[in-house]
């Protein structure tokens, strides 16, 4: 995914009302933009850090979206909204071994009990498969971790993948890590300790997990290299 336009550098002044953030841009004078992240995003959010900015179409409130985040020598993507298109590409452009030889792909399918899985892959002679796609940017030691908050629509979906396995369906997690500095990733029981059985709970029951890194640059955003999941 390459940027449309070139990203505008600032200076992060605080992020509020999980959706909001002000920033010091480069000419001083500061401004409200959109954050597209519902977390925390724990030691992505400290008052000076060095962020960059997308510009939006004219006319939109806040013309402004926050994008990456500079966190321990690199850039850390914080678009939330941005793995789903990420996990896609690489689908499309068979660069996904794991989910590759599909020939219909499909975005945001109504499934299960009101639920939504954000693709749902098809091909003749072959079981429906659905994936859920997890956006992670929490680092706090090595490695990558998910959640960074408490996520009850994130087990409600773990649950909903178990069914379509039941029901003789493939169901496949896919979490994508925004940063290419951690080392694996595994699942943050001590915050959300529901989420973290709901996971067990639907491995045991024969969904899949996988996980990437990704590259985040100013120049593209692509997904990169698997990461081993720590269970």
């Amino acid at each position: 995914m390459r940027w449309t336009a070139p990203l505008l550098p600032a200076r992060l002044l605080r992020r509020y009302k999980r959706f909001l953030a002000d920033v010091q841009l480069e000419d001083g004078s500061e401004t409200t933009v959109h954050c597209p992240n519902s977390g925390r995003m724990t030691g992505l959010d400290t008052p000076g850090a060095r962020v960059w900015l997308s510009v939006g179409k004219a006319g939109r409130k806040l013309p402004l979206t926050l994008e990456l985040v500079e966190a321990e020598g690199g850039l850390v993507g914080v678009n939330t909204m941005h793995p789903n298109r990420l996990v896609e590409e690489a689908i499309r452009a068979d660069l996904v071994p794991v989910l590759s030889g599909y020939a219909e792909v499909r975005r945001e399918v109504a499934f299960d009990q009101n639920c939504r899985v954000d693709l749902l892959l098809r091909s003749a002679g072959r079981p429906d498969c659905y994936v859920e796609v997890k956006n992670v940017h929490l680092k706090r030691t090595r490695g990558a971790e998910f959640p960074d908050a408490v996520t009850a629509r994130g087990a409600k979906h773990l649950q909903a993948l178990r069914r379509q396995v039941e029901l003789g369906a493939r169901a496949v997690m896919v979490y994508v890590v925004q940063r290419a500095d951690c080392a694996d990733f595994s699942l943050a029981a001590d915050i959300d300790p529901a989420y973290a059985m709901a996971f067990e709970a639907a491995l045991a029951g024969g969904v899949e997990a996988h996980c990437f890194a990704c590259h985040v640059g100013l120049d593209e955003l692509r997904l990169a290299a698997p990461l081993p999941i720590l269970t």
